[in-house]
């Protein structure tokens, strides 16, 4: 199972996945509210995953990606959206993430993609 660091502004948000990640094994080493949050924390807690929704403030998802992906190119980042989003997505992906999730999360996809991308 992995170490994930989950990055969202929203505390429900990051408190739900923080539930269906612990329920299916995986070990939550971290938060952070915003992008610049977050490349923060991957480089102190180098988890193994990172969950990291787009839309944030001061750095959005896209921008926290590209900046992991510069120092660390085979950190394996999923984005998190919501429906109607697809070309953030299709950005994001170009952009060096490894899958997306959709928001509303569904629990078994989401560990699901975590599950995929853990043993790519």
């Amino acid at each position: 199972m992995g170490k994930i660091l989950i990055v969202d502004d929203t505390l429900f948000m990051r408190t739900l996945l923080k539930n269906v990640l612990f329920n299916g094994g995986h070990t939550v080493v971290g938060e952070a509210v915003d992008g610049e949050d977050g490349v923060a924390k991957y480089k102190e807690l180098k988890p193994d995953l990172v969950t990291m929704d787009i839309v944030m403030p001061k750095q959005n998802g896209i921008d926290a990606l590209k900046s992991i992906k510069s120092f660390d190119p085979a950190a394996r980042v999923i984005m998190c959206t919501a429906v109607g989003q697809e070309q953030m997505m299709k950005l994001a992906i170009r952009s060096g993430a490894k899958g997306y999730i959709i928001k509303p999360f569904q629990g078994p996809k989401v560990l699901e993609e975590i599950k995929n991308v853990l043993s790519s």
